[in-house]
């Protein structure tokens, strides 16, 4: 049933962390309702709304990682290309920016 998806170990913890982050905003927001703020990004948001950001700047992140990490393998003059791990880090550290500050 998934056999065109390429299940690796960072797609999987990628995919949890989403999940995971969705229950726990879900709880957080049962106990404290949220309220809208200003941070960096250009309206007001609620938590749910930095989340949805950050989700979408995660998933571009990654997308685009994976279509220049053959590129970043020549550019860099590496053997290999560059481990997904990265791409999975620098995601969610934008990830925890856009809840933090956005």
């Amino acid at each position: 049933m998934f056999d065109w998806m390429a299940w690796t170990l960072p797609v999987a913890v990628f995919f949890i962390c989403i999940v995971l982050l969705l229950a726990g905003m879900t709880l957080w927001e049962i106990k404290s309702p949220t309220l809208m703020r200003k941070g960096f990004l250009p309206i007001a948001t609620t938590r749910g709304d930095r989340l949805f950001v950050g989700l979408l700047s995660a998933g571009f992140i990654n997308l685009a990682f994976v279509g220049l990490a053959d590129k970043l393998a020549l550019w860099l003059h590496l053997e290999q290309e560059p481990s997904v791990w990265f791409s999975l880090v620098l995601s969610m550290l934008v990830l925890g920016l856009v809840m933090r500050s956005g």
